[in-house]
This record gives structure tokens, sequence and C-alpha cells, in this order.
């Protein structure tokens, strides 16, 4: 745990317009797979839906911030190897960077936005992101757009949790 600087909760809320990918069908059985260096979590399968709502959470123990993320979205077959639907890569840079800036804020409205995230050729951010205070958490929303498909975006949101006898940020040199 000594050198874990934190977790990273993901919740992996929904996915809109995503592929069809089972040959027999007018639709997929999704799921989105998460991986950080050797860590890889899943999210549950939705079947026969194009447009799943996961809200699950998958949280990812962080040691180095700069080690990518990759989402990629699956359709479970039965019987043959899951069909890629889909991948993106999470940058969480801006974000541990907003949660830095955010240590000694108390008391700040709901809401209110503490850095925006624009959509370019660096991320795969669908639309403008949000680094926001709530009831003294700082989370993010992403709208990710899927690459390497025809179409697809999947909606997740970031937490950050400290744990008790990790670094912590502070210990990093992260900007």
């Amino acid at each position: 745990m000594e050198e874990t600087l934190g977790l990273l909760r993901i919740r992996v809320r929904k996915g809109i317009s995503l592929v069809v990918r089972d040959t027999l069908s007018t639709s997929s059985d999704p799921y989105v797979a998460v991986t950080m260096g050797q860590q890889k979590l899943k999210t549950r399968v939705v079947k026969n839906n194009c447009n799943p709502e996961w809200n699950d959470e998958l949280t990812l123990s962080i040691t180095d911030p700069n080690v990518p993320i990759t989402l990629t979205v699956y359709d479970k077959d039965t019987f043959t190897v899951d069909d890629e639907m889909g991948n993106a890569e999470i940058d969480i840079k801006p974000y541990i960077a907003a949660l830095k800036m955010g240590k000694g804020l108390q008391n700040l409205p709901n809401g209110c936005a503490l850095k925006r995230v624009q959509p370019d050729q660096t991320n795969c951010l669908a639309e403008e992101s949000s680094i926001v205070w709530n009831n003294g958490k700082i989370t993010q929303d992403l709208h990710l757009k899927l690459k390497n498909v025809e179409s697809g975006e999947v909606l997740i949101q970031l937490e950050w949790i400290e744990v008790p006898g990790c670094k912590g940020l502070e210990s990093e040199g992260i900007t």
C-alpha cells in the first residue's frame, strides 16, 4: 500500500448508440472492461441493449497517474471470443491537478466547477467535461466517444478515494 497514491472510483453509468455485434440479432450484450497496467475490471453484461445502463462502480489502485487507463466495450458471446465494440483512453491528469488544487477548499457551493476540460485531439471527450465540487467531494463526469468503431459513447464519473496509509497525491510531483 505504501506505493499506492489512492483509489480511483470509476462509475460506469451508461452506453449510448453502441454498435450491433450479434450477427443473429439487432442488438448486442455489452459490458465494459477498464484496464490500467496489470489491473483489469469489468462491469456486468446488459443483455440485448445498444443503450445499456450499467451504473457499476469499478475501483482502481493508483500508483502512477501517468499510466494510461483504457476503457473497452465488448459484446459478450457465448460460444466465441467476445467482440470489441470500441475503446477510449481516460486521461486522469486534469482531474488529479484539480484534486490537488482543491485540497484546501471548504464550503464551496455544490456544483461549483473547479476546472473544465475541452474535447480535443489528445482526449476521447465527446463534449466538455467539468470537474466539480459536490458534498465535499470532487468528481468529474466524462462523456467519452469510443474509437475504432462506427459509433458509440460511454458516460462515466471519476471520484478519488483517500486511503489511510497510502502516499497520497501530495507526495508525488504531480501537476
